[in-house]
């Protein structure tokens, strides 16, 4: 909800196109996102090692965001930002519960 909120306002705002819009979204919701499921999802501490491997797997997230978003260039923008931010989680949530997250948490 952050990167929608964010990139709604980005666009509504500044009028600006939907990558930037995106980037910006993306980066806001970034560290709320790994703050979050770092303590709760997954119980695990703060650490660099996995806010790399969460970064990694957020900036591929991005990156694929994108890729959609250009495909349905035709759309609203609005219903862009909507179709990446509800695709996306899914596929992200996995590769950080296989990867990301997969080493036990050490309390």
């Amino acid at each position: 909800m952050t990167h929608i909120a964010v990139a709604f306002a980005v666009i509504h705002l500044w009028a600006t196109n939907t990558l930037f819009a995106n980037v910006v979204g993306f980066s806001c919701a970034f560290f709320l996102s790994y703050f979050l499921q770092s303590t709760f999802v997954f119980r695990q501490h703060l650490s660099l090692k996995n806010a790399l491997r969460f970064f990694s797997v957020q900036f591929l997230a991005l990156l694929i965001s994108q890729i959609i978003s250009e495909f349905f260039q035709n759309i609203n923008p609005y219903l862009r930002v909507l179709i990446v931010v509800f695709l996306i989680p899914l596929v992200t949530y996995i590769i950080h519960k296989l990867w990301t997250f997969s080493e036990p948490a050490k309390h």
